[in-house]
């Protein structure tokens, strides 16, 4: 679980999941959207795929990401009880 919120603890991570959560996307996409540098959104989409936040697809000369659900579904677990202090 701690390398889990570490790799969400950068805005720029959790920025790209907030992007991923509504489609597929890809380098391109992110960049335009975050207007982040390329090589900055290739090595942030690379440290959530070996995490196993996203993984790709290929889609004729582009790479498509997406949201794995795994990862986000260990984070709801471990916020389950603390849910009645907002509830």
């Amino acid at each position: 679980m701690e390398s889990t919120f570490s790799i969400i603890a950068e805005p720029s991570r959790r920025a790209i999941l907030s992007l991923l959560a509504t489609s597929e996307q890809s380098v391109g996409d992110i960049e335009l959207q975050l207007q982040l540098p390329q090589p900055s959104v290739s090595k942030h989409l690379r440290v959530l795929r070996e995490a196993g936040f996203v993984e790709s697809r290929v889609d004729a000369q582009r790479r498509l990401y997406r949201i794995r659900p795994e990862p986000l579904m260990e984070i709801d677990a471990w916020l389950a009880p603390f849910r009645r202090y907002w509830s």
